[in-house]
């Protein structure tokens, strides 16, 4: 992962809808990272450096804000969230319909980086815990074919309404999985159980496990940058 050339500088644009990091060169591949429940798109910008990717690289990061909404488990507290949870119970993880309404959003991300010129298999998902459960789905239901996704310490929810309609664009899809052993909040079996859900549906899941609980660590931010190095270069 690591160059001997000067990693990229990016240049920051903010918005009530996202903070942006643009490469300072030609536009040339689009990341759309969502962030985990309770946080926001600025939680995962400072581990962009930490990635050391090539200045030639020309990857621009979008990274949305999740909208404000009461959620059930927060005793109905507002906060930024992908969708409500009722429980920690598989059940009540996730709200059908504010899952398919973050879904939308995000394809109409991946819409607007396509008129932007990036061609959608230039175009990688990625997101943590909650985020990572609303990848998984925009990228599985694309209509087109996206480079891949990357899906850090998350589950899949809804999987038995999710894999009928599964985009044929997308059959095969390459996906990162990466989860902490320790994890507390999204225990590493509900992990496991969406990377063989996942497998079982023909996608190209690379699975990596690390010491650490409900986070992100240096091991991890290596591979996920030699993953994005090899399908968006």
């Amino acid at each position: 992962m690591v160059s001997e050339t000067k990693p990229m500088q990016y240049a920051t644009t903010e918005s009530d809808q996202a903070v942006t990091l643009n490469p300072p060169g030609p536009l040339l591949a689009s990341v759309i990272w969502l962030h985990g429940l309770g946080a926001d798109g600025y939680d995962f910008v400072p581990i962009v450096p930490q990635l050391q990717l090539r200045p030639e690289f020309g990857l621009r990061f979008v990274f949305p804000h999740a909208p404000v909404r009461p959620v059930t488990l927060n005793n109905g507290n507002a906060m930024r969230a992908w969708y409500d949870i009722r429980s920690l119970t598989a059940a009540g993880r996730v709200d059908a319909a504010g899952l398919e309404a973050s879904v939308a959003r995000v394809l109409a991300l991946v819409d607007a980086e396509r008129s932007a010129g990036i061609s959608p298999t230039r175009i990688a998902l990625a997101g943590f815990s909650q985020g990572g459960a609303v990848a998984l789905h925009a990228a599985l239901t694309a209509p087109e074919r996206l480079a891949g996704v990357v899906a850090l310490s998350t589950y899949l929810p809804l999987a038995d309404a999710l894999l009928p309609r599964r985009s044929a664009a997308n059959a095969g899809l390459p996906v990162l999985m990466c989860h902490g052993r320790y994890d507390p909040v999204i225990a590493l079996a509900m992990g496991l159980a969406a990377r063989d859900v996942l497998q079982a549906a023909g996608c190209a899941v690379e699975w990596h496990e690390f010491p650490m609980a409900h986070e992100v660590s240096a091991p991890e931010l290596a591979a996920i940058a030699r993953w994005f190095e090899a399908r968006l270069t």
